[in-house]
């Protein structure tokens, strides 16, 4: 019986051990949640090769149901959000990439964006390869339901070369929208009319249906309209359509421009510049 004691003892230590230690290689892989009052955000860490020369992490925001929060580009309303790494140490670089948005009408017209949850992957690039990252994130981002309300998270992470990492960070990687030629999906612009709101209709060849495009300018200064469906297309190919409208004060509608279009798919995102002549 003694034996019996004493071995049930040694196999409930041994147990406690592995659970602790596979708590602790959890709490490794994403900080606590930051909470503000509609929304939480933390890091997330992603497993990496040794022959890497950057670290995967990734900003991830949970939001309450019925709210949403925005794109690099918002739309026609709306706060993109704004990443700060400031206090970070042995940090060379952090490039925040944005995963494939998808459209929302309200009141105030239609905004780009990401409802539930949303994880922006970050790639870091230490200053020291062979040391660690710890990674001190701010993050100032809106979130709305009817009406827009700031918010704010602070996150820090200790980033290593390990085998710990979180499988929706690789999810959203594969979510950031691959940069492509514009031939690759038979894109095509033309412009139509005179000043001041010429319009712009584009061909594409999505693959996949549904299919959404959003279109930026060569800056951030731009703000164009989101494109819509238009007819007349060949195909296999879609049209959509925008006033060439939202361009800063100075800038000539009918100049030739460098626009970047993201097209979005349910199996697919892509993005392409080309050039508006």
């Amino acid at each position: 019986m003694i034996f019996l004691r004493d071995w049930l003892r040694h196999v409930a230590l041994i147990a406690a051990a592995t659970i602790a230690s596979a708590g602790a290689g959890h709490a490794n892989s994403a900080s606590p949640w930051s909470n503000d009052v509609r929304s939480s955000a933390r890091i997330i860490a992603g497993n990496v090769p040794r022959d890497s020369a950057t670290l995967r992490a990734g900003i991830e925001i949970k939001l309450q149901p019925g709210w949403k929060t925005y794109w690099r580009y918002p739309g026609d309303s709306g706060v993109p959000p704004q990443f700060d790494f400031a206090g970070s140490e042995n940090l060379a670089a952090a490039e925040v990439l944005y995963p494939a948005p998808h459209s929302f009408k309200d009141e105030a017209g239609t905004s780009i964006g990401y409802k539930e949850t949303v994880i922006f992957p970050v790639r870091v690039t230490p200053r020291d390869p062979s040391k660690p990252v710890k990674l001190n994130a701010k993050v100032d981002y809106a979130v709305c339901e009817k009406l827009c309300i700031p918010a704010e998270g602070k996150a820090q992470l200790l980033l290593e070369r390990s085998a710990v990492g979180n499988d929706a960070l690789a999810a959203a990687e594969a979510r950031v929208p691959k940069q492509v030629p514009p031939n690759e999906i038979a894109l095509k612009l033309t412009r139509s009319g005179a000043k001041p709101k010429p319009l712009v209709t584009l061909e594409v060849a999505p693959q996949g249906e549904p299919v959404e495009v959003f279109v930026e300018g060569p800056g951030k200064d731009w703000a164009l309209p989101i494109p819509k469906p238009a007819q007349g297309a060949p195909n296999g190919h879609r049209h959509f359509s925008f006033e060439f409208d939202g361009l800063p004060p100075g800038a000539d509608p009918m100049g030739k421009y460098d626009l970047t279009f993201t097209v979005v798919t349910p199996s697919r995102a892509v993005q392409a510049t080309t050039r508006l002549d």
